[in-house]
């Protein structure tokens, strides 16, 4: 299992961050101009340019520090997607009924948190490991109260007091980080150059745990 701290990269410089989903597909292109695709990972991969959000020297000195407590690539982290952090609509509050979890069987009583992206032709649903803060839960369409449910924040498990009746919808709504990885073991910032406008190159990757 990847060694990973629960510790979040400087959120400040995490929103001025640039990058997005990366997926890696095969093509072959036949004779007659048609094409075989096939897609090598089952699922995403996001990855970011993090120098964008770094503003001042104190910017820099607060990445020296947080890549060397993580040891290069060693240790992975949590980093705040500034473009994709919540189970609702950007900009919307979050809400129990954002994503379907799971549904009930009568015995189930854990479910993980996911998120679907698209819309019914081939949804992506993308597992969420790494909440951030309390999570609003629903089952049948009734808001569970905080003391019917537990979330385990290192995980993205919900543990309901009691299982989900038979049929019965299980939604949540939730904020939450995704778990991610320097991707290089140095930092080569030129301290003049960014006094005179260069971005310093911090690689970010996200992490599979």
């Amino acid at each position: 299992m990847n060694a990973f701290h629960e510790a979040l990269f400087p959120l400040d410089i995490a929103l001025g961050a640039r990058g997005g989903p990366e997926r890696r597909t095969d093509i072959v292109a036949l004779g007659s101009g048609r094409e075989q695709r096939n897609a090598r990972w089952a699922r995403s991969r996001r990855k970011w340019q993090a120098g964008y959000g770094v503003k001042t020297f104190a910017d820099l000195d607060a990445i020296v520090a947080f890549f060397e407590e993580r040891r290069g690539r060693l240790y992975g982290f949590r980093f705040r997607d500034p473009l994709d952090h919540s189970s609702a609509a950007p900009g919307a509050p979050i809400s129990p009924f954002d994503q379907t979890i799971g549904r009930g069987d009568g015995a189930v009583a854990t479910f993980q948190l996911t998120k679907s992206y698209g819309g019914s032709f081939a949804p992506y649903q993308r597992t969420i490991a790494k909440p951030a803060g309390a999570a609003r839960v629903a089952v049948g369409g009734v808001e569970l109260a905080a003391d019917r449910f537990t979330l385990d924040p290192a995980t993205g498990r919900i543990a309901l007091a009691a299982p989900a009746a038979a049929g019965a919808a299980v939604t949540a709504g939730f904020l939450f980080d995704t778990p991610a990885r320097f991707d290089d073991d140095h930092l080569d910032i030129d301290h003049s150059a960014f006094g005179a406008g260069e971005i310093p190159r911090i690689s970010i990757v996200e992490l599979f745990l």
